[in-house]
């Protein structure tokens, strides 16, 4: 890892790769409610993320509870009540965003799983709406177990898994419609240390595989800067994004890189300028 450069929030902190744009957020608020009770959830958030042939991209998003993360992720989802933003525009594969759609995959730490199905049923249950023949969905299904590390629990439900083994098989289920982008909100928050890691290892190898690009709300700092490309700082009251900053891709485990001086350095930066923001949001007048 080597330190880089953090880029100033907006549409120009994403470098011109002479590519198509992917995600295109340009000047968008959401409101909630209105009158003296209304929430400005976010206010005039732009960014850009480019579609990136073969490599893909990772945007990690952090920031303090109240900033607007899941509330991005949600309006590049399509999904209400997030969704419409109050003002500016979402545009997805050069249009703007009007709704869900298969082309963006959703991940979050409910898991998402019917509970009436197998594990292999519910990996293989978005290519059955998509009218795929019972043998193709089990036989890919079957392969997305080899690769989630599920191989043995195929006959298994929910209610029989781990949280870990839970949010693999989420992520299959996501995984195997090939979104072209892959929207996670804290899909790791609710398991112990040791699961998270592994669940981070298994996203990047996943990741490398798919070449996607990856959306990834969290609150852990180590885990943004161990996943992201790019990292999203946001501030709160109201949600604003305030910094973008670089991170070098992992070729090691989460474990070994964590431990390396030029991460700790990058970790103690971000978590100060955390701290900095909380600490003004409480200075601010009521």
């Amino acid at each position: 890892m080597t330190d880089a450069p953090s880029k100033t929030p907006g549409l120009e902190a994403a470098p011109d790769r002479g590519l198509p744009e992917l995600v295109v957020f340009r000047n968008v608020s959401k409101q909630f409610g209105s009158g003296p009770q209304a929430k400005v959830a976010v206010q005039d958030v732009s960014f850009v993320v480019h579609d990136l042939p073969n490599v893909g991209e990772l945007i990690a998003i952090v920031g303090p509870s109240g900033c607007g993360k899941s509330t991005v992720l949600r309006m590049l989802a399509g999904l209400s009540p997030h969704f419409p933003p109050t003002n500016g525009e979402v545009i997805a594969f050069g249009r703007p965003v009007t709704g869900p759609g298969a082309d963006r995959g959703v991940v979050d730490q409910k898991y998402s799983l019917l509970p009436h199905l197998t594990v292999l049923d519910n990996i293989a249950f978005g290519l059955k709406l998509r009218g795929i023949s019972v043998a193709e969905r089990r036989a890919q299904a079957a392969e997305w177990v080899k690769k989630v590390g599920l191989t043995g629990a195929e006959t298994k439900y929910p209610s029989e898994l781990s949280g870990g083994m839970q949010q693999r098989v989420a992520i299959a289920a996501t995984l195997i419609l090939k979104p072209k982008i892959l929207l996670m909100d804290e899909p790791f928050g609710a398991l112990d240390p040791k699961t998270r890691l592994r669940m981070q290892t298994l996203l990047i190898e996943l990741w490398k595989e798919q070449q996607s690009t990856v959306f990834f709300v969290t609150h852990s700092v180590e885990e943004a800067i161990y996943l992201g490309d790019r990292i999203f700082r946001m501030t709160a009251q109201p949600g604003r994004l305030a910094e973008i900053i670089m991170s070098p891709r992992p070729n090691e485990p989460p474990d070994v890189v964590r431990k390396k001086p030029e991460f700790m350095r990058l970790t103690q930066d971000l978590l100060r300028k955390l701290e900095e923001d909380e600490l003004g949001t409480r200075e601010m007048p009521l």
